[in-house]
């Protein structure tokens, strides 16, 4: 399996401020996990999103301010994210890695492709910067997908709430966002009813899971409950919201995930769909964590067999993987336990 992996030196200037835990070093943790990976690996530098691209997710006050505050010389944003003068070309790259890739598949450069380019996306609302996130990449990906037609599955295991890709599709018949997530956390978001509204009625699926959640509620998530609403929702494409921050290692959250256990989601959900598969870096800052399920997940796609996540969550996270599995089930026909 060949991957396309994109990434530009301009990522690594963007600087959320002294001691920032979304620091640069996370670009190049993610690179080696993909180049260890022991797949054919080849390596493009992610072209800067036209601007007007970035209008379908996001009002074009919001793109301007960000320009201006960049040319200024930078701010400070909300309470965790800033950026500086280099952070409006990062950003822009950041967004247009993921439609580059989108172009490049479709071609059959390669099989799947990761996005190692940071700052990260899934928090960015459409008028707000939020969660070190400034432009909300995979939600720009998806749109400008959907706007060709396609069916769009968002894929998000990154320990804290994708608020600003909900709050993107959350009425739209085109996308289905599934997430497993911590809760209650950042950004208070994310609970199990909160199921989408009108045409998108049932397409977004929050899995809320409690601190010390391990390995064996993600794999009845996938199991009850994302894998037959996705076989049920048959997308075109599949983007994956690749937070490594739920890893048992991180310094910044509380759920007990490990690399295999990334592997093996990935090969359960993702691997059907070679040539139509984005993987976006999200969250995640231990580095060796950041590496090694990087490297595990693109092997996931490429079929590599992991086994079944385990561990011993509490009786509390298995009774919210239930109660998510009959929310879910009012929609999805699938799904058993609704």
């Amino acid at each position: 399996m060949t991957v396309l992996l994109y990434s530009h030196p301009a990522c690594l200037l963007h600087d959320g401020g002294l001691g920032h835990p979304e620091r640069p070093d996370r670009i190049g943790a993610a690179l080696a996990g993909v180049r260890a990976s022991g797949l054919q690996v080849v390596e493009r530098d992610a072209p800067p999103a036209p601007v007007e691209a970035l209008y379908a997710v996001h009002q074009p006050e919001y793109v301007e301010s960000i320009e201006v505050a960049c040319a200024s010389g930078g701010r400070q944003l909300d309470p965790d994210t800033a950026v500086v003068a280099e952070s409006w070309e990062a950003a822009l790259r950041a967004a247009g890695s993921g439609l580059a890739a989108v172009d490049d598949l479709r071609r059959g450069d390669g099989d799947t492709a990761f996005l190692a380019v940071r700052p990260p996306g899934h928090h960015a609302g459409p008028a707000a910067a939020r969660g070190f996130c400034i432009f909300n990449n995979i939600a720009i990906s998806a749109a400008a997908l959907v706007a060709e037609g396609e069916r769009v599955a968002i894929l998000d295991w990154d320990v804290h709430h994708g608020d600003g890709t909900q709050q993107s599709f959350y009425d739209s018949a085109d996308v289905l966002y599934l997430t497993v997530h911590q809760f209650p956390f950042y950004p208070g978001s994310g609970w199990i009813d909160e199921t989408g509204e009108g045409a998108g009625s049932g397409l977004t699926v929050n899995v809320a899971l409690p601190a010390d959640s391990a390995g064996d509620v993600l794999a009845d998530t996938v199991d009850a409950i994302f894998g037959p609403v996705l076989q049920e929702f048959a997308p075109d494409w599949v983007l994956v919201s690749a937070g490594y921050d739920a890893h048992r290692a991180d310094p910044l959250a509380e759920l007990r995930f490990e690399a295999d256990d990334f592997g093996w989601v990935a090969e359960r959900l993702v691997s059907g769909y070679r040539g139509r598969s984005l993987v976006f870096l999200e969250g995640g800052y231990d580095l060796e964590a950041i590496s090694e399920s990087s490297s595990t997940t693109v092997r996931g796609i490429g079929g590599e067999s992991f086994p079944r996540p385990t561990g011993a969550s509490s009786p509390s996270a298995h009774e919210l993987v239930g109660r998510a599995c009959q929310v879910a089930g009012r929609h999805w026909t699938n799904v058993q336990g609704g």
